[in-house]
């Protein structure tokens, strides 16, 4: 499958710890300092299994533990790919600021649900978890639930599909709303990309040892 077709429907399927914070309208570089970055302080150019070297994910008695991002541009959308202790949650509405669009995926291996989360302009309007769509958040709760009847995830009246309860906190159950976030925003990251590509780094949270 190529790149264009990859779709992220795929990250339903993903054993990681690590979030993915989408930006359409600025630059890589720019997402990487709306979530917190020095722009001058990116690395040169490394893969998945540098940056899980870079910092220390457990600091005890301090504050904060590290925080890392790899950024990249593919298909429209500037992407950062976070690890250990970093800042997607608390800054995706600063990320959307000025007429940015921005998501956030955030994969959780059980209960509570992976959640995808979405900002326009400076607000965060709407989030759910995956499975668990009937609970939705943000000053535009209902913004994609057009989106979510169409996609077979939920019913007109905001109560579960059959199919989606039927699959509860499964992949299949993941893979049928983030094909919903897919289509509605043209989302789509190859696999190979978070997985073998040489993307520069940057520091956003913590002390990490950004020498590679």
């Amino acid at each position: 499958m190529t790149a264009e077709h990859d779709g992220i429907q795929w990250l339903a399927g993903r054993d990681a710890t690590s979030g993915i914070v989408f930006a359409r309208g600025i630059s890589a570089t720019e997402l990487a300092v709306r979530l917190g970055a020095d722009p001058d302080g990116a690395t040169e150019p490394i893969d998945d299994a540098d940056a899980w070297d870079l910092g220390e994910w457990y600091r005890p008695g301090e504050e904060d533990d590290d925080g890392v991002i790899r950024v990249g541009e593919q298909n429209g959308w500037a992407f950062a790919v976070e690890y250990g202790d970093s800042t997607g949650t608390e800054r995706l509405a600063e990320v959307s600021r000025d007429g940015v669009e921005a998501l956030h995926f955030v994969p959780v291996a059980e209960h509570p649900p992976a959640t995808v989360s979405y900002a326009r302009d400076g607000v965060e309007r709407c989030g759910f978890g995956l499975g668990e769509e009937i609970r939705r958040w943000g000053e535009e709760p209902d913004l994609l639930l057009p989106d979510l009847v169409a996609g077979g995830v939920l019913r007109p009246d905001g109560a579960m599909s059959a199919a989606q309860e039927a699959d509860g906190l499964g992949e299949a159950a993941a893979r049928r709303t983030l094909g919903v976030v897919e289509r509605r925003f043209g989302l789509s990251l190859s696999p190979s990309v978070l997985r073998d590509a040489c993307l520069p780094a940057y520091a956003v949270r913590g002390t990490p040892d950004m020498d590679v």
